[in-house]
């Protein structure tokens, strides 16, 4: 099987996941109980069923330029990260986890990157570094999560999360393919669908956000705990 999608690493604008939320795209229209629909860009943010396993590969297929995605506005302003503390009901830690297990660390990552809190984050981008700094990321690509400067300010969505102090709450399913090549000893791909509904006060819950994800792990030694190297996002 031949996959065809984007490469988003963590260290872009925000993730194809979040591009909805940084673009000023429709809000999900909710009416308090969960309802409504969005607009083109909130669209975007949500990926095809995972395609069905055939046992062919190469998996993953390398990337191809992206010439579908909205384009990002001119910000009004510079905006810097707020805050790297621990979100309201707080992500994983590595710790928290299995660190020999490839699939705790990969769930974990995720999750860590798609919790996000409105009461605290300035945007997705926060939750990055919370990620990077929680010891998730390999030191490579942590460094890159650090480097990285939002390029956008908040869209119409995050603000909409934002007027009911939401924060999101992760589910990460397992979705792998047969031509997912078999793990190293220092090497190991998995491949999730990651759902991220925002959840605010006075029982608000917004449209959730679905995402088919890539994670590519590494580790120096087999005695060495699994880091996440690297995030596809179609």
């Amino acid at each position: 099987m031949t996959y065809t999608r984007t490469r988003a690493t963590i260290a872009s604008a925000a993730t194809v996941l979040a591009i909805g939320l940084l673009t000023g795209g429709c809000g999900s229209g909710g009416d308090g109980n969960g309802g409504g629909g969005g607009g083109g860009e909130e669209r975007a943010l949500t990926a095809p069923s995972p395609p069905s396993a055939t046992g062919t590969g190469p998996y993953p297929t390398p990337p191809v330029p992206r010439t579908d995605a909205p384009a990002l506005p001119e910000p009004t302003e510079p905006t810097e990260p707020t805050s790297t503390d621990a979100p309201r009901g707080s992500a994983p830690r590595p710790q928290d986890v299995d660190q020999t297990d490839a699939d705790a660390v990969g769930e974990g990552t995720l999750t860590a990157l798609w919790t996000y809190d409105t009461t605290t984050d300035s945007g997705p981008h926060d939750a990055q570094l919370r990620a990077a700094e929680a010891g998730w990321l390999t030191a490579a690509y942590a460094d890159q999560v650090r480097a990285h400067r939002p390029k956008s300010v908040p869209g119409a969505q995050w603000l909409e999360w934002a007027g009911h102090r939401a924060r999101t709450t992760v589910a990460v399913q397992k979705t792998e393919d047969a031509a997912k090549p078999p793990d190293t000893g220092t090497e190991a791909w998995r491949q999730w669908t990651v759902t991220a509904t925002p959840k605010g006060r006075e029982r608000w819950t917004g449209e959730p956000v679905v995402a088919s994800v890539y994670v590519h792990l590494t580790r120096t030694t087999t005695d060495k705990p699994w880091r996440v190297a690297e995030v596809t996002v179609r």
